[in-house]
């Protein structure tokens, strides 16, 4: 045994020098793959819906829960991956998500019938939940202190540019091949993710099986707490929220098991997830910013094709080329902030991002029905550049205090807490959008009024079009006034985008003081302090 012991402690030894000799960089490909792959996967599927509930027999409502589903399963594994990182292994608990996720989506591609297929979608979701973090916390390790500002750059491209490509790539799959290649594409990606972790990615010494104790009160509430949250902000809006019965009663079942699971979990011996990483304020202060953040991004992200294709009439490949200004904006200004994160105070860059970022929402929040695309391109563009200012440094002044062994726990939360964010921002944006219609169209409307002379001027043109066109009187005046108030409703829904993006405008400066209560990074350039 001693002898096998010695072997064991040799080869540990003889493999670490290995380990400090790859390159960063190779890692950063490796976790990034899988990372990429997983973002991508929750906005990818979105434009597939109608396909896929016409081949399934199926309703789009129904099919909805092929995303619901994902989400959910998503979120819960989100908080715990730090756990079963230090429980199995970072490892090992890599290749196991990329594996499972991949073995899911070729299910996905192959399922029969929709229960199947959400079946197959909850095991991808929640083989994906862990990939996020884990990746995260692996290039935070891998790169020296003063690297590590171009680490979160590259991973924050990812972040910011899958759920741009998603639609894009889901449209282009659906219309030229079928909808089960938005599944079968991850395959490739997959597999070469796995190849690259076996090779590259080695678990640090600090990490190891700490206690065998399992945490099931604490994974239980967390299951079902953050589950029924993602149920009520995926479906709240198509439910009219608290006026159905299905949401408030989850609703309930959600604040009740979160409150029961912050309370356990900060009494507990050995948590599921430790809660305690918030007594660090830069860390509060930096979770409470990027569940903002995830909230501008999402909720600005899922309005702009819908405003783009049912207000200016883009169709659907057109709109989502429209939106890759912001890819482009990100592109440059990641590489940019992370090169120069060591000579700046982070802090300063993060004003300087919701400053921009702000401004783009204003940008958009002040179109009009006459908008031209360059209009769009540079509120995208500036938005973009501005996501380049907040993903890197908040990232790396929120993890600066965080010791390595802690890391992965950090990760996780930062991570669940930015699709949380998500998911309210997108409830929040699209039910602003649907509610706000409705009153602009009823105010619109008073003023319309066969008493308005403007309003007859403009009734008698229709009607002398209508006629000229070759319809009766009687028939002349039905589209005059069908046509009137097409116009009302058009101008209506225009105020409704702008209300939206001027309300999340409103919200990211508010929120910019808890950026003062952060400490200034004690290694500057660097995701953590150097140990």
């Amino acid at each position: 045994m001693r002898r096998a012991a010695h072997t064991s402690h040799s080869l540990s030894m003889a493999r670490e020098p290995e380990q400090e000799k790859i390159n960063p960089w190779i890692i950063a490909v490796a976790v990034m793959l899988s990372t990429f792959m997983e973002v991508l996967d929750t906005t990818v599927v979105n434009v597939s819906l109608p396909y896929i509930a016409g081949s399934m027999s199926a309703s789009v409502d129904e099919a909805t829960w092929t995303l619901t589903s994902y989400l959910v399963a998503n979120a819960i594994i989100l908080p715990i991956t730090g756990w079963l990182s230090n429980y199995f292994g970072r490892k090992r608990m890599l290749m196991l998500s990329v594996t499972g996720f991949t073995t899911a989506s070729f299910l996905c591609g192959l399922a029969p019938n929709l229960p199947i297929l959400i079946l197959f979608r909850v095991i991808q979701g929640a083989c994906g939940g862990g990939l996020q973090p884990i990746s995260q916390a692996v290039l935070l390790e891998s790169f020296p202190p003063e690297d590590r500002g171009k680490a979160m750059a590259f991973w924050g491209l990812g972040i910011v540019m899958a759920p741009m490509l998603g639609p894009v790539l889901g449209g282009w799959l659906t219309d030229s091949y079928s909808w089960r290649w938005v599944f079968y594409v991850n395959i490739p990606i997959g597999i070469l993710a796995l190849i690259m972790t076996q090779l590259f990615v080695f678990d640090p010494k600090y990490i190891r099986r700490a206690s065998s104790r399992i945490d099931y009160w604490g994974i239980g509430m967390l299951a079902v707490g953050v589950g029924t949250l993602q149920i009520v902000l995926d479906k709240g809006q198509e439910k009219d929220w608290f006026s159905s019965g299905f949401i408030t009663r989850l609703a309930v079942i959600s604040a009740v098991a979160l409150i029961a699971f912050v309370i356990y979990e900060l009494v507990v011996a050995h948590p599921v997830v430790d809660l305690r990483a918030f007594k660090e304020r830069t860390y509060s202060s930096g979770v409470f910013l990027m569940t903002v953040l995830g909230f501008v991004l999402y909720g600005s992200l899922v309005i702009l094709p819908i405003f783009l294709q049912t207000i200016l009439g883009y169709p659907a490949l057109q709109a989502g080329v429209a939106m890759a200004p912001r890819g482009l904006g990100s592109f440059i200004a990641m590489p940019f902030v992370g090169m120069i994160m060591s000579r700046f105070d982070a802090r300063k860059l993060l004003v300087i991002g919701v400053l921009g970022c702000s401004a783009s929402l204003v940008m958009l929040g002040t179109l009009n029905l006459n908008v031209g695309y360059w209009q769009i391109f540079w509120a995208q563009f500036v938005q973009g550049l501005s996501m380049g200012f907040l993903f890197v440094p908040l990232t790396t002044v929120t993890m600066d205090p965080i010791p390595n062994e802690k890391m992965g726990n950090a990760t996780s939360i930062f991570n669940l807490m930015r699709n949380i964010g998500g998911s309210m921002g997108i409830a929040m944006a699209t039910t602003i959008v649907a509610r706000s219609e409705q009153s602009y169209t009823n105010f619109l409307g008073r003023h319309v009024t066969p008493y308005s002379l403007q309003t007859q001027i403009m009734l008698q043109n229709l009607r002398n079009f209508f006629m000229n066109s070759g319809s009766d009187a009687a028939t002349a005046t039905r589209r005059a006034y069908a046509a009137l108030f097409g116009m009302v409703e058009q101008q209506a829904a225009m105020l409704s985008f702008n209300h939206a993006y001027l309300f999340l405008a409103i919200l990211f400066v508010i929120v910019m003081p808890a950026i003062f209560f952060m400490r200034k990074p004690r290694s500057r350039g660097s995701g953590m302090p150097a140990h």
